[in-house]
């Protein structure tokens, strides 16, 4: 059997593995509730406001108890960054308007820009899992026969790039505080007015917060906060797509279904994770069909017996995805540095 044949069989088995899963059967979660998303704004952005409120005061005390206090914060960060996540897909209100308004607010929370961050996401939802369409909204990810053929500089920037220490800690700060800053690729002009509307935005609540509490204050709080939840953020989009058994194929055999199912993972954490990162361990729903809102994913998993068959990934098994580097395009799987002697 050639190559070309095992990979397609492999394809069509994963296909057929979950041909019983129709887009109709999803339609029913789709529909936004006003209620939950008003309660979800309630139960997010109220406490992480209090929280920063609580740690100006804890200053005058110890730092250290400011730093645990910034655990919890950066948490609701994360959860508010879900809701921007979902206003982006238009799935967290009815109303296009609503969802605009209220992601573009979120936006200046978790800094990053509503509509600009919006394109490069959808754009990952249309590519996930395919080798040919790799490069936006996701993980640099080479195959071993693409980093073999590389010289020594380039490997050394990319080894960088895939460091845990960089991606998880350098990774978030560049991201969030400088990428984000920025307008990259072709863009509209809407979508440019509307990064630097966000930077006047984020610059605002800086000075009114520093006029309040004072810059150095204002910054022992927000940097501690970002930076956590930023590591949180990064990880978790990290293991979506970057674990044991995820399927990622060529263009020409690549399937959105499949994709889905098989290339983002059922990130199954403790309930109070999932609480806090607003049910995006159900990314394989989510790929699926990006307009089911966070709070209505685990309804969808628990009552659609098909996505049973969707093997979870716990969270100390999740931690194995640490050494994941490159794709073996020979065996269809991720695997390390150690897989070859340079």
């Amino acid at each position: 059997m050639s190559k070309m044949n095992h990979v397609l069989t492999n394809t069509e088995k994963i296909t057929k593995k979950h041909e019983l899963i129709d887009k109709k059967m999803l339609e029913k979660y789709t529909t936004p509730d006003w209620s939950k998303s008003s309660w979800q704004i309630a139960n997010s952005f109220i406490p992480y406001i209090l929280l920063m409120i609580t740690m100006y005061f804890s200053l005058s005390i110890t730092y250290w108890l400011t730093l645990v206090l910034a655990i919890p914060a950066a948490a609701f960060m994360v959860r508010i960054f879900i809701i921007f996540h979902d206003c982006g897909h238009g799935s967290f209100f009815k109303s296009r308007r609503a969802n605009n308004i209220v992601g573009f607010i979120a936006g200046l929370i978790t800094f990053a820009p509503y509509y600009h961050w919006n394109r490069k996401h959808a754009m990952h939802h249309a590519s996930a899992g395919d080798l040919d369409r790799r490069g936006i909204g996701d993980v640099w990810t080479l195959t071993v026969k693409e980093y073999q053929r590389l010289p020594k500089r380039e490997r050394l920037t990319y080894k960088i790039f895939r460091n845990p220490l960089t991606m998880l800690l350098f990774g978030p700060v560049y991201l969030f505080l400088i990428s984000n800053r920025f307008v990259t690729g072709k863009t509209s002009s809407k979508e440019r007015h509307y990064v630097y509307a966000t930077n006047l935005g984020i610059l605002i609540l800086v000075i009114i917060s520093s006029f309040l509490i004072g810059l150095k204050a204002y910054l022992m709080i927000q940097l501690p906060i970002l930076l956590i939840s930023g590591i949180a953020g990064v990880w978790l989009f990290y293991v979506q797509h970057q674990f044991e058994g995820v399927y990622w194929s060529r263009h020409q055999d690549w399937n959105y279904q499949n994709a889905a199912l098989e290339g983002s993972s059922f990130y199954k954490l403790p309930k109070v994770l999932q609480w806090f990162s607003g049910n995006i361990g159900f990314h394989h729903i989510h790929h699926l069909s990006p307009r089911i809102p966070n709070y209505n994913l685990e309804l969808c998993h628990k009552e659609i017996q098909e996505f049973q068959n969707v093997k979870p990934l716990t969270l100390l098994a999740s931690l194995k995805s640490i050494k994941y580097r490159l794709w073996d395009e020979e065996n269809n799987e991720l695997v390390g540095y150690e897989y070859f002697k340079e």
